[in-house]
């Protein structure tokens, strides 16, 4: 994701079957560009449904979709001419039903000159994926001992020996007489 800048999208439509699915494509350019691409699905699902209605049931087919981005929550909102909501918005299957499924938040308000439905949604840390295994390390044609599975005395011969060797020098310098300065 991208640092937290504010950014605004503003676009102005004439609702067709047609420009829905071109909406849907402007508004997933401007979220991957934002880094916000895993947010595309929901929100273009949900502004779709509300094109949608707008396209069969409004009169007016001159709408603003606008989309606000603060850092932590992705907010668009849909406005049209149509000031009433129609209570089959509400139903099993309407748009506010499927909008509130699919958002963190959402609402509708009267605005000067019809209405304006908004969501949001929150922007959650990315799930981590597991790492990728390492690639094996090449394999050595001749197996090593392991410590483990050497036997004790085959560890310990060895050092023994380093250390008579190393004891008679010592004593020899231990009972050297000091030379004359």
């Amino acid at each position: 994701m991208k640092s937290a800048i504010p950014r605004y999208y503003h676009l102005e439509v004439e609702v067709s079957p047609e420009r829905i699915d071109q909406v849907r494509r402007i508004l997933t350019a401007h979220l991957r560009h934002w880094g916000l691409g895993v947010l595309s699905e929901p929100v273009c699902h949900c502004t779709g449904v509300l094109l949608h209605e707008i396209e069969e049931h409004g009169a007016d087919k001159n709408t603003v979709v606008e989309m606000w981005w603060n850092g932590q929550h992705l907010i668009t909102a849909v406005s049209d001419a149509n000031r009433e909501l129609p209570e089959r918005h509400y139903g099993p299957q309407g748009c506010l039903t499927q909008i509130a499924a699919l958002s963190d938040g959402w609402g509708s308000f009267p605005a000067t000159d019809g209405k304006i439905i908004w969501f949001s949604r929150r922007v959650r840390a990315p799930e981590r994926a597991p790492l990728a295994p390492a690639a094996p390390a090449p394999s050595l044609r001749e197996a090593l001992e392991v410590p483990r599975e050497a036997p004790l005395a085959a560890l310990a011969g060895p050092a023994e020996a380093e250390a008579e060797e190393v004891e008679p020098a010592y004593a020899e310098a231990a009972h050297a007489e000091p030379a004359a300065v």
